[in-house]
């Protein structure tokens, strides 16, 4: 089996790295994501990454892999930081809560069989001062981030608090991606 990764994130591949795979091949899906009217948090990540996997052609003996990470604070979904402004929202409303890092996986197999799995990590900052956010958002790694900030950036020292999957809140969950991967049959190191 040969794997197709449904994502142009490099984070994602270097993730994928760890588990000892390399994709054949790198498709960017061609999605709306925007959130449905009065979809939860889990439902979107689930519809998105399954979205994505389902967007990118797969010859019979390809398997693809897709993913979505989505930040919630309540049942509210917080977009990607386009802009600076919307970045120093968004860490705003982050400061001093906890909020939930919610990634879905999805993988078709070979015969067109789609799983998925959702990793939810919940996550914690500090009360950040407006110097710290301007600082980050000076710093440029959250741009176009869920949430509008990277944890394996400078933002880790904002979490005072993680409880579930690290790697899950940088964009791919490697248990669940490797227990996925696994029972479509790509080799795993």
């Amino acid at each position: 089996m040969r794997l197709v990764l449904a994502s142009t994130s490099p984070r994602r591949r270097d993730l994928l790295a760890r588990l000892g795979v390399v994709p054949v091949r790198v498709a960017a899906p061609d999605i709306d994501e925007a959130p449905l009217p009065r979809e939860l948090p889990r439902a979107y990540a689930l519809r998105l990454a399954e979205a994505k996997a389902r967007a990118v052609d797969r010859a019979s003996d390809e398997v693809v892999l897709a993913g979505d990470t989505a930040i919630a604070v309540g049942r509210r979904i917080l977009p990607p930081a386009e802009t600076p402004e919307i970045q120093r929202h968004l860490l705003g409303l982050l400061s001093g809560r906890r909020h939930h890092c919610l990634t879905a996986v999805c993988v078709i197999d070979a015969s067109g069989k789609a799983r998925t799995r959702l990793s939810d990590t919940i996550v914690a900052f500090k009360a950040l001062s407006a110097a710290e956010i301007d600082a980050y958002v000076a710093c440029g790694e959250g741009l176009g981030k869920a949430g509008g900030y990277a944890i394996q950036g400078r933002a880790e020292a904002f979490v005072r608090f993680l409880s579930g999957s690290h790697s899950g809140v940088i964009g791919l969950p490697l248990f669940e991606t490797r227990a996925l991967l696994a029972a479509a049959g790509i080799p795993l190191g």
